[in-house]
């Protein structure tokens, strides 16, 4: 958080030369890329942290917009088509969560489906592609694992966004649903 506002600062000093898409490209290189980092190690953080980060976002989109602090960010956000940072969390675990993605093998190898447990094969959830939730035994630490988080992640999605048939399109359609509940007021 605070290399990303140092950034800013030094970004806000060169505004005036640099137009606005010049402007979000950098933020994009420069901020964006670092609250987007690693940000799935993020899961099950506390509601601080969370808003820490979302301080980040909220200060680069005034930034761009030229607003003032006082002014309201939402409509900012929106405009941008920026995920607020707990759906940004999201975003990542169920795209490293999808079949078909480019997650490394230590990754997709945590990951099971409920229908490879010989007990549920017939059940007709098995059809949505459901993944297993593992036990816990510490439920702060084991409950932000990753094949936890990541499980938890997948099966509130909506099964046409789940059995998407490519991870382009899985993509599209999961950030547009994650973007219709970080601003459900959207008409």
């Amino acid at each position: 958080v605070t290399t990303c506002f140092a950034v800013l600062r030094q970004i806000r000093s060169v505004r005036r030369s640099l137009t606005r898409d010049a402007l979000i490209t950098l933020i994009r290189a420069l901020v964006i890329s670092k609250v987007d980092y690693c940000n799935s190690v993020m899961a099950g953080v506390s509601g601080i942290l969370i808003s820490r980060l979302q301080s980040v976002l909220n200060a680069a989109a005034r930034l761009i917009f030229a607003v003032l602090k006082s002014d309201r960010i939402t409509p900012l956000l929106r405009d941008l088509h920026w995920l607020k940072v707990r759906e940004r969390i999201k975003f990542r675990l169920c795209v490293l969560a999808y079949p078909h993605s480019t997650a490394p093998a230590y990754i997709a190898e945590s990951l099971h489906l409920a229908s490879s447990i010989e007990g549920r094969r017939r059940l007709r959830s098995t059809a949505d592609m459901d993944l297993l939730v593992p036990a816990t035994h510490c439920s702060t630490l084991g409950d932000r694992s990753f094949p936890v988080a990541a499980a938890r992640a997948w099966n509130t999605l909506p099964s046409s966004i789940r059995l998407s048939p490519s991870l382009n399109v899985f993509r599209r359609r999961l950030k547009t649903e994650l973007f219709l509940q970080s601003y459900p007021t959207l008409t």
